[in-house]
């Protein structure tokens, strides 16, 4: 009989705690708390689904918020019926403020489900996107890697490009012929990033001219980066130690029309006749326009754009054409220079990385759904 009893007490017991423990871990009826990973100014609302929403003409919700040193709680939000979470982007940082949720049957007062506090703040850091400064880290890890090796005399290892190992050759045939080089940076303006690869390669197009007393044509269709070229142009007269040699009327404004541009552009190819046609930078409906000009002129064309739409026009009408980022490693394929070779060897690796991360994340999706989209979730970004 004692061991009964005692079993009968023990087990009260353990009933006892585990209730209260249940109870403790319950969830509140109303949680109020900062929204995580934010820049601030915002409070998320819970509460639990009120027992008087299976009720005929129930209304709803009232959320309401009272501030430190107020008496009465001012309603901010009224929710619709089945809804159980507000989003209050109201709050101000650091005030902590009561949250209270009445539910609002179809007659008679509001029955009030809780009360919580919270305050809202900002972080340093958004944790969701832990990932992207772990990609950012690797890439620029491995871009420095590059740049050092190149930069104590490793030879690093870069594709011919025909478009670019044909360059000196173009120089070279209109120098022999007498005749002058057109050299045309598109229709961007200079915050395009084709444009900055256009320009970069006209400073290297025009060390040449400047070495071989070769005439340059530069018509432009930006003001901004008529300067910028006009600047670029004299100071490759000057690196190679012939100032004197530059002329002022080389580079030129001509329209921001952009079929006005093009006109003119054609009229000087066929009165100049250059011996040979760059197209570098972003082109749109006038690629093929100019293309077929300098083609029937008997010029030899190398063309080179980021815009996919155009790139079959420039193919079809020109000897040579840089396709997409080929254009962008024209400055590191010319100048040699480590700080461009590293970069450009530093993204390849990247991207080589990214490829391998794709194959086998595709690899294991077809193996298993779960596995596949488990590791897919490692490149996935919170939008908060």
């Amino acid at each position: 009989m004692k061991n009964l009893t005692r079993a009968f007490t023990v087990f009260l017991f353990y009933f006892a705690a585990t209730a209260l423990t249940a109870a403790e871990e319950a969830e509140p009826p109303v949680t109020a708390r900062d929204v995580p990973n934010d820049a601030g100014g915002a409070v998320d609302i819970t509460w639990l689904a009120s027992p008087l929403e299976k009720e005929e003409g129930f209304q709803g919700y009232d959320v309401q918020r009272r501030a430190p040193g107020k008496e009465a709680f001012e309603t901010i939000a009224e929710i619709t019926p089945g809804e159980a979470v507000y989003q209050d982007k109201e709050a101000e940082d650091g005030v902590p403020y009561e949250y209270r949720v009445r539910a609002l049957p179809a007659e008679g007062p509001p029955v009030v489900l809780g009360v919580s506090g919270a305050a809202a703040s900002g972080q340093w850091f958004n944790t969701r996107r832990t990932n992207v400064l772990v990609g950012v880290i690797f890439v620029t890890t491995v871009i420095v890697f590059f740049i050092y090796r190149a930069k104590g005399g490793a030879e690093l290892f870069v594709r011919k490009i025909a478009g670019l190992e044909a360059v000196d050759e173009a120089i070279g045939r209109a120098t022999e012929m007498g005749k002058p080089i057109l050299y045309v940076t598109g229709l961007g303006d200079a915050s395009e990033i084709s444009t900055i690869a256009a320009m970069t390669i006209l400073a290297k197009v025009a060390t040449k001219t400047a070495e071989y007393e070769t005439p340059l044509i530069v018509p432009c269709y930006d003001p901004i980066v008529m300067m910028v070229e006009k600047e670029m142009v004299r100071e490759a007269y000057a690196e190679v130690g012939k100032p004197d040699a530059f002329d002022e009327d080389s580079v030129f404004y001509v329209t921001t029309s952009q079929f006005g541009y093009v006109a003119a552009v054609d009229g000087i190819m066929v009165r100049e006749r250059p011996a040979t046609n760059f197209y570098m930078g972003a082109f749109y409906a006038e690629s093929l326009i100019l293309a077929e000009t300098g083609a029937a002129t008997g010029a030899i064309q190398i063309a080179g754009t980021d815009r996919v739409t155009q790139l079959p026009f420039f193919i079809t009408a020109c000897d040579y054409t840089l396709m997409g980022e080929e254009l962008y490693a024209a400055t590191a394929y010319l100048s040699r220079d480590p700080l461009f070779l590293g970069s450009l060897k530093g993204q390849d690796w990247s991207k080589a990385v990214i490829i391998t991360a794709m194959v086998i994340g595709t690899a294991l999706l077809i193996v298993s759904v779960h596995l596949g989209t488990g590791f897919a979730k490692l490149f996935e970004t919170g939008a908060g």
